[in-house]
């Protein structure tokens, strides 16, 4: 899209209010609003914003950061308009004050990982299905985990209660060019999925980030609160982020399919799903990225807790799905909706692309169910677990080489201090758990 295009949009769809947006290290967006005055000024990428106030960005010393927009993220926000006035929103990259990319910023991140990935002749496409929950706000618009919504996996109305707030998201996201490819109820109560078409990772990055804005703000509308929180109920199925994965030459082919190879897969396909396995516990503290993330990944609930592969097998972290050709694709099944898309995709990415410049072998795939395989079966086949913890999984990311060259010293360094922060505050606090199990009997 180019500036021109825009301005016509604005003047077009009577837009009076603009958002430049841009995602913290932590995954969490952050947006600065502005009257169509100064959407000029926005367009030469002249709006500067205090970068110390941001978690994980700059020193008060040198705070002065600047945004630049991506163009070709605009869009209209159907859900924002208001006596005919529209408002619209723009993803932004943020710049030093000398004018130079800030290697602070995920977006700025994983551009600088995917051009790595170019100069090997590759490029990454990215199709990420986050689930979520939707629970009911009390009458004074507290949060609560309880929903009337008594349906299961696939159900319909008029045991699916979200129904009506599912589709108006599709209609929401359609009407911003997501290419909604399937929306269906998920395994446990209240649980819910919507597939939106894969894009090459930047894009892909972007769209789900904005597919989270969107799914909260439909559902707030709807009197519901949206959770990406990977366990919010225990004894039930979490919410994950399967990532489905594809590397193509610069010629427009998909170099995971081999008509002739095993399973249809490529030399570099194998090489890529190593490089995966090899590195999974040194990113497990970026795909997962919460102390409740670590809830969701135990034996039981179809999350994947082995660090293993299969062509079918649903409790294998790393499955390839039936699709070949240009469909051809790895999905890896550990990621959670929690985490900073731009951090999680440049993290796997690597990981694979290691796999690919070092040659890596591939370990035999595990077709059998390996929850059900005993610790002597799994030890014997070569299969090791991800994290039990946050804690265990920033030990791992820690001593992963590949993590400080993937995220870069700044990321890597702020990143790892707020995550052991985050940790710190858990392990120290007094949970209800504790005072119901200890209280009366100490």
């Amino acid at each position: 899209m180019t500036r021109e295009e825009i301005l016509t949009i604005i003047e077009e769809k009577n837009v009076h209010f603009f958002r430049l947006q841009f995602v913290d290290i932590f995954g969490f967006m952050k947006n600065i609003a502005i009257p169509r005055s100064q959407i000029n000024k926005a367009l030469d990428g002249q709006m500067m914003f205090d970068g110390s106030s941001i978690d994980g960005f700059v020193r008060i010393n040198e705070s002065d950061m600047y945004l630049k927009p991506d163009y070709d993220t605009f869009m209209v926000l159907p859900w924002r308009v208001k006596d005919g006035v529209n408002a619209a929103r723009i993803i932004c990259d943020v710049h030093k004050s000398d004018g130079t990319p800030f290697h602070g910023c995920p977006r700025v991140n994983l551009k600088r990982v995917l051009a790595e990935a170019r100069d090997l002749g590759f490029t990454m496409n990215v199709g990420t299905e986050c689930e979520f929950f939707l629970f009911q706000e009390d009458e004074k618009g507290g949060l609560k985990t309880e929903t009337n919504d008594v349906a299961c996996y696939f159900e319909v109305d008029p045991e699916d209660t979200g129904i009506n707030c599912r589709r108006e998201i599709i209609d929401t996201l359609e009407a911003m060019n997501f290419e909604i490819e399937a929306s269906h109820h998920e395994v446990a109560e209240g649980q819910h999925e919507i597939n939106f078409k894969y894009a090459d990772a930047l894009t892909s990055a972007d769209n789900t980030v904005t597919f989270k804005w969107v799914v909260r703000s439909i559902a707030s509308k709807h009197g519901f609160h949206a959770t990406f929180m990977p366990k919010p109920v225990f004894g039930i199925n979490g919410s994950g982020m399967h990532t489905n994965q594809s590397l193509f030459r610069l010629d427009g082919s998909n170099a995971f399919f081999d008509e002739n190879g095993p399973l249809q897969l490529s030399e570099t396909a194998y090489q890529y799903i190593a490089g995966t396995l090899k590195n999974a516990r040194g990113f497990a503290a970026v795909t997962n990225p919460l102390v409740n993330s670590y809830k969701r990944l135990v034996p039981g609930y179809e999350a994947p807790v082995y660090v293993a592969w299969s062509a079918s097998n649903r409790s294998a972290l790393v499955r390839i799905p039936a699709s070949r050709g240009l469909s051809t694709r790895a999905e890896v099944r550990c990621p959670d909706p929690a985490c900073n898309p731009y951090l999680a995709l440049a993290m796997m990415l690597n990981s694979g692309l290691d796999g690919i410049k070092k040659k890596l072998a591939v370990p035999a795939a595990v077709n059998v169910d390996i929850f059900k395989m005993t610790l002597a079966e799994k030890e014997s086949a070569g299969i090791d677990s991800l994290p039990g913890s946050l804690e265990e999984a920033l030990v791992s990311l820690e001593e992963n080489p590949l993590a400080k060259e993937t995220l870069g010293e700044h990321i890597f360094e702020k990143y790892l201090e707020g995550k052991t922060r985050e940790w710190d505050s858990y392990r120290t606090a007094v949970t209800d758990w504790e005072l119901k199990t200890y209280i009366k009997k100490y």
